[in-house]
């Protein structure tokens, strides 16, 4: 399994440069996708369909960004849509435990609002991919969470799940890091840099890439065994981290920090203590190799990015607004719940009457107030339901030790970044798994990728 994993991960560094050198290549890169892990859920044995579904989604929700940075896929939200897609195939498979019904009370609380909408949005919107847009990303979380609500999944099984989500991201990070491999030739202030971040949205970007930070941390202390391996695991995080930190978008950064010290946290807490003296010693390691990421952001962004986490603007003067803006977009949009707010002002309105009152197609930033805005107090009902049912999951089974960073993963980044990718939506699904500690014999080779 590690030869096999470091052949994949030799294969998606070259993917990623052969997208970059050839963008026509993105198309047939999303095809062959679907072909290659339809064809594998399809042949595999019932017991191990929802682990091939998992790997499925782990790899679409990774590969989402670099797809979108070249323009390939059917549409812009293809991502989502496979991922409602693989989920249903699983429900059919597998069918879903009776403790998930929430999530279907979920999805029809968001229901009553796509009526307002109708008859509310102004008529130059597209009012069909208006309402699609925003419910995309809601809609594919609860289906996806009916379809992981306590499947087990056994510590060799989850390895493999992460990989996959890792394979892609490694491809983004190439592709990024060929699109500008000298970042201080584009670092002239503090704002977030398209120009480092691949040509395409920092937010987005950085979101991933942070994703992916996490991951290949997981890796290094909880997974890779040999020298090798954990080499190779900080030579990526090193990678993977300074095109993060200098996309200059800091929520993904700050959102990978917080999952890599709960994780650490949980992990270092479980483990026994001869266990805990080698996390020490690769806690070393990792920060020695954290430091180097931060010194050498520092240098090939002239400084800027020193000042964009202190918050100040390019001659060093204090920023007012650390949220840049977003806290304004959030007032705004529970002002728009406090005047309609039983059924909300409707699903997609939010942009809409912002553009109407100030002229600006400002997308909002933040999914809670959203969902309040847009539905009102069924809203708030449908997000409570999202808060609550993996902590009450949570009370009775303790055997994920990633539960905690999967589920703030998500609450942190629908706060920064909504859901404009499909990312939250899965990571929220895996906090609601089993991790089994056993690690049967059989099939290996067919979970593995």
């Amino acid at each position: 399994m590690d030869k096999n994993y470091l052949k994949i991960i030799g294969l998606h560094v070259l993917i990623g440069l052969l997208i970059f050198q050839f963008k026509i290549l993105g198309e047939l890169y999303f095809y062959g996708i679907i072909v290659y892990f339809f064809f594998k859920i399809i042949s595999a044995k019932p017991s191990i369909k929802p682990i091939i579904i998992f790997q499925a989604c782990g790899y679409v929700i990774s590969s989402e960004i670099i797809l979108r940075m070249t323009g390939s896929g059917l549409f812009y939200e293809s991502s989502k849509y496979l991922l409602i897609l693989l989920s249903v195939l699983g429900l059919i498979y597998n069918g879903f435990n009776k403790k998930a019904a929430p999530y279907i009370f979920y999805i029809i609380l968001l229901i009553p609002s796509v009526y307002i909408s109708l008859y509310s949005l102004d008529v130059s919107v597209n009012i069909r991919k208006a309402i699609a847009f925003n419910l995309s990303g809601p809609v594919t979380l609860g289906i996806i969470a009916l379809f992981a609500y306590n499947i087990k999944v056994n510590k060799e099984q989850l390895l493999s799940i992460i990989n996959n989500m890792i394979y892609p991201i490694v491809s983004l990070a190439i592709y990024i890091f060929i699109y500008n491999p000298d970042v201080s030739s584009v670092s002239t202030g503090t704002g977030s840099n398209f120009a480092a971040s691949g040509g395409f949205g920092p937010n987005q970007v950085s979101t991933i890439l942070g994703l992916g930070f996490f991951l290949m941390t997981v890796r290094y202390f909880y997974f890779s065994k040999t020298k090798i391996l954990r080499l190779v695991d900080l030579g990526f995080i090193l990678l993977i981290a300074f095109r993060a930190i200098v996309t200059f978008s800091r929520g993904g950064v700050f959102t990978a920090i917080i999952m890599i010290g709960v994780f650490l946290f949980f992990v270092y807490k479980q483990s026994e203590q001869t266990k805990k003296k080698q996390i020490k010693i690769s806690m070393i390691l990792f920060f020695m190799v954290g430091s180097i990421t931060w010194i050498l952001s520092a240098l090939q962004t002239n400084g800027m990015i020193e000042k964009r986490y202190a918050n100040q603007n390019a001659i060093g003067l204090e920023k007012e607004d650390i949220s840049t803006g977003r806290t304004d977009l959030f007032v705004e949009e529970f002002n728009y719940f406090l005047n309609n707010p039983f059924l909300g002002i409707g699903v997609g309105r939010v942009k809409d009457l912002r553009f109407q009152t100030t002229g600006i197609h400002a997308a909002t930033h933040n999914e809670m107030s959203r969902i309040i805005a847009e539905h009102g107090l069924l809203g708030i009902f449908a997000f409570l339901i999202l808060l609550l049912t993996p902590l009450l999951f949570r009370l009775k089974d303790r055997s994920n030790v990633l539960f905690f960073s999967f589920y703030l993963f998500w609450f942190l980044t629908i706060n920064h970044s909504s859901m404009r990718i499909a990312a939250p939506a899965f990571i929220y699904a895996l906090s609601l798994i089993h991790i089994k500690n056993e690690i049967p014999s059989l099939h290996r080779e067919q979970i593995t990728k």
